[in-house]
């Protein structure tokens, strides 16, 4: 007879399961050099051109620094972005047959997931800490003291975690990676139909709407609130510009509750 390991036990040895994957995935940036570099060279380069270029023909009311209006918004956009790492990652696996691989060992089917997921989250801590850094160097502050700073990295880091399992959903889902890249390039978009560079009141009035209630619109208004950064608007907004960290929680925790069981069902599907 099979004998059931108990529930604590299950959960030790899956939780064992991921940060071995996590460990395995962390280990290869020793072989891409490359990615190394992108993540302390892009936040330099966006800062410049979105800052520097852009910036000097893009006017805030008030006539606030740019540099401080724009930073909370390339925080949010690099999360975006760079969560979606994930996507590439799973679907790379997926055409190498590791992912059959690791089907056909004894573990935890949810770990394989959770261990890409969690690599990806401390990725993306040291790029927040490199693009923080920079914007620091470039002139932009956070104003309202540690603990509304430390919720809206909080925040960040949440909505990160919740793309980066809507891109291993979507990673289970393809099989190259190229298929997969061309997926991401579908994120700029809603990335660029946001709050992130310019005020969502200028827009036409039907875009205007699809960027006030996009979830990047509410995580940026969240941040720049929270960082008392210029641009959080007043008066007749939106439900989720009016309450944005809420917006932002409530989104990332939808996000979560979807795609990690789809995620994990997807994984286990394959394996059939």
């Amino acid at each position: 007879m099979t004998q059931t390991l108990p529930r604590a036990s299950t959960l030790a040895s899956g939780l064992a399961d991921g940060v071995t994957v996590m460990n395995r995935n962390l280990r290869k940036l020793r072989h891409k050099p490359g990615q190394i570099i992108a993540e302390l060279t892009v936040p330099v380069m966006m800062v410049l051109l979105f800052g520097y270029i852009f910036g000097s023909a893009i006017a805030i009311d008030g006539g606030d620094n740019y540099i401080e209006y724009l930073m909370p918004g390339l925080l949010v956009m690099g999360a975006a972005l760079g969560a979606l790492s994930t996507l590439t990652a799973i679907a790379r696996d997926n055409s190498l047959g590791v992912m059959d691989r690791l089907r056909s060992m004894p573990m935890a089917r949810w770990a394989v997931t959770f261990g890409q997921t969690a690599a990806t989250l401390l990725i993306g801590i040291v790029g927040l800490v490199v693009m923080s850094a920079v914007g620091l160097i470039f002139g932009w502050r956070a104003h309202n003291g540690i603990g509304p700073t430390l919720g809206a990295f909080g925040l960040i880091l949440l909505f990160y975690y919740a793309v980066s399992w809507l891109g291993a959903l979507l990673g289970s889902l393809v099989d190259t990676e190229e298929t997969a890249t061309r997926l991401m390039t579908l994120a700029l978009p809603i990335v660029m139909i946001s709050n992130v560079f310019v005020p969502t009141a200028g827009m036409p009035k039907a875009l205007q709407v699809v960027a006030d209630w996009n979830p990047v619109s509410a995580a940026v208004t969240a941040c720049r609130d929270l960082f008392g950064n210029p641009g959080v608007p007043f008066g007749d907004t939106t439900w989720p510009i009016a309450n944005p960290v809420l917006a932002t929680v409530g989104s990332a925790l939808v996000i979560l509750a979807i795609c990690i069981p789809l995620a994990v069902m997807r994984f286990q599907k394959n394996a059939d």
